[in-house]
């Protein structure tokens, strides 16, 4: 089997699957590399950036609520945990660059100004989601917190809920690059808007499946991410619209 990729003078040419296989490991290890170099930072900072996390999360909940830990090295997997995913956010400008880089030969061919668009689109949709679902989580945990107000008190573990905060917030911000894919396939030729449109139904289906899938065990969770994937999907329709492919 082959695989088409850029040659130096800007063509086109097939290369063994192995070798294919073999550049991927390449991008994986470079992305890797970046993400770890921006781990660093992000680690040696981390008591302060947890701060940050806890107050904003926490904003709307009042003194009630305590964060506790239960086992002597769980605030040691805590600061690499946050190092590790601060470090992927600040390097994903490089990541999404480094990936759309890989395989925009199989799909745009010679049109460079196409991939580095869809790299610079899926930074700016991936930051937004994130920056969505900060928007959401105060406004999550103060319902969360109150709904058993006066008969429980809320002590969460600390692990438990910095796992809610990271799920919840990646899970958004991969969810919002379904304009970017829905334009991808759209300019390749594989959907367009009349394809987007004819199956919205099932689409309502496995947007609540994903949601369920990525989000923590919780009603209010799963919707959050559900009715925004809701707006997306109808976004992609347009954009699918924009990027399709002329006869």
């Amino acid at each position: 089997m082959t695989a088409i990729v850029d040659d130096n003078d800007g063509g086109n040419k097939e290369m063994p699957l192995t070798a294919h296989i073999g550049e991927l490991r390449y991008v994986l290890i470079r992305c890797g590399c970046v993400v770890i170099a921006c781990s660093i930072p992000c680690g040696i900072y981390w008591k302060d950036i947890f701060d940050v996390i806890v107050f904003h999360s926490l904003k709307l909940c009042g003194p009630a609520v305590h964060i506790i830990y239960t086992a002597p090295a769980e605030t040691v997997m805590l600061s690499v945990k946050i190092a590790l995913i601060c470090g992927f956010i600040l390097a994903s400008p490089i990541v999404f660059q480094q990936m759309w880089s890989f395989v925009s030969p199989a799909l745009y061919k010679k049109e460079k100004f196409w991939t580095l668009l869809t790299a610079l689109a899926s930074t700016v949709c991936f930051l937004l989601g994130i920056a969505f679902s900060c928007y959401l989580l105060p406004l999550a945990l103060k319902f969360l917190t109150e709904f058993a107000a006066g008969t429980l008190e809320p002590f969460f573990k600390v692990d438990e809920y910095l796992s809610f905060l990271l799920k919840l917030s990646l899970a958004f911000g991969f969810a919002f690059q379904l304009p970017v894919i829905a334009f991808v396939l759209s300019k390749i030729g594989l959907i367009n808007h009349k394809f987007l449109l004819r199956n919205f139904r099932y689409a309502i289906v496995l947007i609540f499946i994903v949601a369920a899938i990525l989000t923590p065990p919780d009603v209010l969770s799963q919707i959050m991410l559900a009715a925004p994937l809701l707006v997306l999907y109808a976004l992609s329709i347009l954009i699918s619209f924009l990027a399709r492919k002329k006869e």
